[in-house]
């Protein structure tokens, strides 16, 4: 399937800027928003129990990373998420020019938003406001930012298996 102004299932650069920066800023913003309206609670609170027998709402504030591993490294991984997102904003404007296929560039826009969310919460407020908790397994509270980089990552890498660079078009890239 080719996309308008394209001989191929590569995106013109400003549809993928377009995608990219569309789908980054909703994604920043609905992160932004819920964790708004989940800040309000009490730390430790649940607030929304046993949604469909597999997760409940309860606010923890996160210093760290998943699993409490760098737990207190607030400001380093607040720069390094940072770090990140410049990468993948080079990848996407400068190295790719753009072009690229659109399930790449979504999923690329979610884990920069997700990257951005929790970045944001890191240097702002010295936490990330984490909230949704697995009842039926053990797993770390996360959130919508660390939705976005998780299947952000899942996405691209499908995209690229599948409609990634070539042998014939790796010159362009």
């Amino acid at each position: 399937m080719a996309f308008p102004g394209t001989s191929d299932n590569m995106m013109s650069p400003k549809a993928a800027a377009e995608l990219f920066c569309t789908v980054a800023v909703l994604w920043w913003v609905f992160d932004r928003v819920v964790k708004a309206m989940v800040d309000v609670h009490e730390l430790g609170e649940v607030f929304v129990s046993n949604v469909f027998g597999l997760f409940e709402f309860k606010l923890v504030h996160n210093t760290g990373a998943a699993w409490g591993v760098l737990s207190n490294s607030t400001f380093v991984l607040g720069v390094f998420s940072c770090i990140v997102c410049v990468i993948i904003a080079l990848y996407v404007f400068a190295l790719r020019k753009g072009r690229m296929h659109a399930v790449e560039c979504l999923g690329l826009s979610l884990v920069f938003s997700g990257g951005l969310g929790n970045a944001f919460d890191r240097l702002t407020q010295g936490y990330v406001v984490d909230f949704i908790n697995t009842t039926f397994m053990s797993f770390p509270v996360f959130n919508i930012a660390d939705i976005g980089v998780t299947c952000g990552i899942a996405i691209f890498f499908i995209g690229f298996l599948v409609f990634g660079p070539r042998e014939e078009d790796s010159s362009d890239v």
